[in-house]
């Protein structure tokens, strides 16, 4: 289960960089991407869903789908995720700003483009770019790796679910990034697969 936890944690940073990268040298966001912004967002990336340590295993680790109430509970992560993070920015003034960008993505990487996510409906620019990079990332990683729940998809599957969400749940610049990174993603996917 280490071995996973760490995997995804790698892949998703991955995913995150390059995404980043591919943003600013798109021309998209430049002024909030720089190198060490990006690093930040980086750095972050692995505590966006910290807030499921909140969650009971019995709906973690479901096999099939949740029903609506453990939805509804499921869907608490992102709060609980937020209030860790600030209460630990609290006590550690030195990583201070990847605490930031920390609790802008575990406070928003279920918002939607188009209003449609949780757990505040935001909409398009409210919704942190830190956030909107990491929901991307996010989906494409649990998409092309096998859950309790569901069976992995291929990549080619996996790409046009994204494209088909651009403007939808996805910004469509972190969408432009993504299609431009496509066999960069594939590529770490396959490198830090689930074994």
């Amino acid at each position: 289960m280490t071995r996973l936890a760490i995997t995804s944690c790698e892949r998703t940073q991955q995913y995150v960089k390059r995404l980043a990268e591919s943003l600013r040298d798109l021309g998209h966001y430049v002024d909030d991407l720089s190198d060490r912004e990006i690093e930040h967002m980086v750095h972050a990336a692995p505590l966006h869903d910290i807030g499921k340590v909140g969650i009971p295993d019995n709906i973690l680790k479901k096999e099939g789908s949740l029903d609506a109430e453990e939805w509804a509970v499921m869907q608490t992560h992102v709060a609980l995720g937020e209030r860790v993070l600030r209460a630990a920015k609290l006590e550690e003034t030195k990583s201070a700003k990847v605490l930031d960008v920390a609790i802008d993505i575990a406070g928003s990487h279920h918002e939607n483009w188009d209003g449609s996510g949780y757990p505040n409906g935001l909409k398009g620019q409210d919704i942190p770019l830190a956030a909107r990079i990491m929901s991307l990332a996010d989906m494409y990683d649990a998409l092309v790796s096998e859950r309790v729940y569901k069976k992995k998809w291929s990549h080619e599957e996996v790409c046009q679910e994204i494209i088909q969400n651009k403007g939808k749940r996805f910004d469509p610049a972190v969408v432009d990034a993504f299609i431009n990174e496509q066999d960069y993603f594939s590529e770490i996917a396959s490198r830090y697969g689930d074994a």
